[in-house]
């Protein structure tokens, strides 16, 4: 048997997916290392079971070779043939799944200013994935690339043009995401697929996108993947003034700024309790309700941007860890937009249903895939390689 190998790297943690490499890539085993440093940690989840084991003293750069030492007895005697990468930035240059070579690490690098939190671990799995795989198709999946094309007002700030030549521009992240939830309305409800779709992604990570004939017109993250919606600890839009007066009244570096923005806002910074919704609805607190309630806010206005970006909506879809599960934020946001003919059934809404509206609009829920988005990319890439 054959296997494609999926790597989503984060600053702490390497998810993995086993896929069997078949024309649709079917899922085989997923898991993730985590709390990488002194004290890791491996999850690996199969069909048949759950495993947990500690792994003590690993990073970035032997993650892939210690996960593929404890993967081993599953594989059976099977090889992976492709590896595909999640990578958060792409720039202007990569803007579709690319074969990696070590030119193409290089020019990855080079994009590390854009995103400082999240490219140097990726670009760390893949030469280590590289190591481990010298002979393997590695392909690279990026974030921005679902929003490649917007049209200069979707891609522009009003600063001088010069910075938007050098590259200051709203790329959209979490592409992956989106590309899986267009492919799956079109194999759900293709009725509707080509229509003018908003799309929330509302995860611990957080952002929207206006999708119109299964492309992206618009995305809420821009620049970085702190802008937009506030997320579990990023504070999404903030007027630059406010990082003006951090430094220059309350003496924050730069680094201690970042740390407010990216670990410190967002629901955990609102609340003073937790990034996590659950624990939010949960606890009934003054403060986590007036969190919840600014959440759903800026999402209820992000809808309206999204919308007047499509000239109107035919759908409304929720995905990711709160969107496909919070039924309570999904009514928030819902409630107060009836002017635009969106309003969902509570009993469906309760249930987690697949499609929850009771107005013009339609509305959904699609649980988000882009470990799938991923695998086939890499399958595409194979193919083309034989």
């Amino acid at each position: 048997m054959s296997f494609y190998f999926t790597l989503n790297t984060g600053s702490s943690s390497v998810k993995f997916t086993l896929y069997k490499a078949l024309e649709e890539p079917e899922l085989f085993i997923s898991g993730m290392v985590e709390r990488l440093g002194l004290s890791a940690r491996l999850r690996v989840r199969s069909q048949s079971e759950n495993v947990v084991q500690e792994l003590g003293k690993v990073d970035h750069d032997n993650a892939v070779s210690v996960i593929l030492e404890k993967l081993e007895p599953y594989l059976q005697g099977g090889s992976v043939v492709g590896v595909g990468h999640r990578i958060v930035h792409g720039g202007n240059a990569f803007y579709r799944p690319t074969k990696l070579t070590p030119a193409v690490v290089e020019e990855l690098e080079k994009l590390i200013p854009l995103a400082p939190l999240h490219q140097p671990f990726s670009i760390a799995t893949i030469r280590a994935a590289m190591q481990v795989f010298p002979d393997v198709v590695q392909v690279g999946c990026f974030d921005t690339a679902f929003h490649a094309g917007h049209t200069f007002c979707n891609d522009a700030f009003a600063i001088p043009r010069r910075f938007y030549e050098e590259g200051v521009r709203r790329y959209g992240f979490h592409g992956l995401s989106f590309d899986f939830i267009s492919s799956e309305m079109q194999r759900l409800f293709p009725e509707v697929a080509n229509g003018r779709l908003v799309i929330a992604h509302l995860g611990n990570g957080a952002s929207m996108c206006a999708v119109r004939e299964g492309r992206s017109i618009n995305a809420t993250t821009s620049f970085s993947a702190v802008d937009g919606l506030p997320m579990g600890t990023r504070c999404g839009r903030l007027d630059p003034g406010v990082m003006l007066y951090l430094m220059q009244e309350k003496q924050l570096s730069a680094k201690e700024i970042e740390n407010v923005i990216y670990r410190e806002s967002g629901l955990l910074g609102l609340s003073e309790e937790s990034a996590d919704m659950r624990e939010l609805e949960q606890s009934g607190s003054t403060f986590a309700n007036e969190a919840i309630e600014y959440y759903c806010y800026q999402i209820r206005r992000e809808v309206g941007a999204m919308a007047a970006s499509l000239e109107g909506v035919d759908a409304l879809v929720f995905s990711a860890g709160v969107g496909e599960n919070s039924a309570r934020v999904r009514r928030q946001v819902c409630e107060a937009l009836g002017f635009f003919g969106i309003a969902i059934d509570e009993e469906k809404n309760n249930a987690n249903a697949v499609e929850i509206g009771a107005g013009s609009v339609r509305v959904f829920i699609i649980p988000t895939n882009e470990e799938q988005v991923i695998a086939r990319a890499v399958a595409g890439m194979v193919s083309l390689s034989q």
